[in-house]
């Protein structure tokens, strides 16, 4: 059975795709099979991050979308970014960054209850144990979906005041729609923060375990998205809490 997982944040901006990308990365080298599916179709990206250009992807799931193919003939094999052997897999399925496509979606729309079917098919299809839902920011149809269908959810924010009230919607919402189980992650934490007295603060404003607590890392941003800084420098701090949240995600 394919647990899925969505990665959402309120606001645009958190590092909610990179995360998404070490996470599952990072779930696929304890041996497990993960999928990683693009649904901020608006404004894709995470591709990147597996060193795909435009032109490698020939297929994407908005062609899937539009009646095009059936959707495990959108998702990639990208385990060989792993740099390393491994007795799982990784596959991603992104959205196009064609600008005629994108123009497609924002004019017309498209049946967010196929992403319902597609996240089922790809789960049993590619028999995956991880399905990692990387959503759009905001709180609209298809994020909503995505949440409602979820096992879990992991609530990324910032510390800071506009990310804590944008957060705080989401969070009531998942409790309406009753997901399994939430966990936030706290991302661009100032290393000089005591991050103890952080985690408690978060918890207690949202009544919600904290899974782990990102450091602001100039390394991460000087990495640019140009690969998975987990497995780039498996030392760093950020790496580490990367691991930690995998971990409980595998408990």
């Amino acid at each position: 059975m394919t647990t899925i997982i969505s990665v959402h944040s309120f606001r645009g901006g958190t590092g909610k795709s990179n995360l998404t990308a070490n996470l599952a990365a990072t779930l696929a080298l304890a041996e497990k099979r993960v999928g990683v599916i693009d649904t901020d179709i608006q404004s894709p990206g995470i591709h990147v991050l597996f060193g795909l250009e435009e032109g490698q992807l020939p297929r994407a799931l908005n062609d899937y979308l539009w009646g095009r193919c059936r959707i495990e003939e959108t998702a990639y094999d990208v385990t060989h970014r792993l740099g390393q052997p491994t007795a799982g897999a990784l596959f991603l399925i992104p959205s196009s960054i064609k600008a005629g496509e994108i123009a497609r979606v924002l004019r017309e729309g498209y049946d967010v209850s196929l992403l319902n079917d597609g996240f089922q098919q790809l789960g049993s299809r590619l028999r995956l144990d991880y399905l990692v839902i990387d959503t759009h920011p905001g709180l609209n149809e298809e994020t909503l979906l995505s949440i409602a269908i979820s096992e879990v959810l992991l609530l990324l924010l910032r510390p800071d005041r506009q990310d804590f009230q944008g957060t705080a919607v989401t969070v009531e919402v998942a409790r309406k729609l009753e997901v399994p189980r939430m966990l936030l992650v706290i991302n661009k934490a100032l290393p000089s923060f005591d991050f103890a007295q952080l985690k408690r603060q978060v918890e207690q404003t949202y009544q919600a375990p904290v899974a782990g607590i990102l450091p602001l890392s100039e390394e991460v941003v000087r990495l640019a998205s140009s690969d998975l800084f987990a497995l780039r420098f498996p030392d760093d701090p950020w790496s580490s809490e990367v691991r930690r949240i995998a971990q409980q995600l595998l408990a």
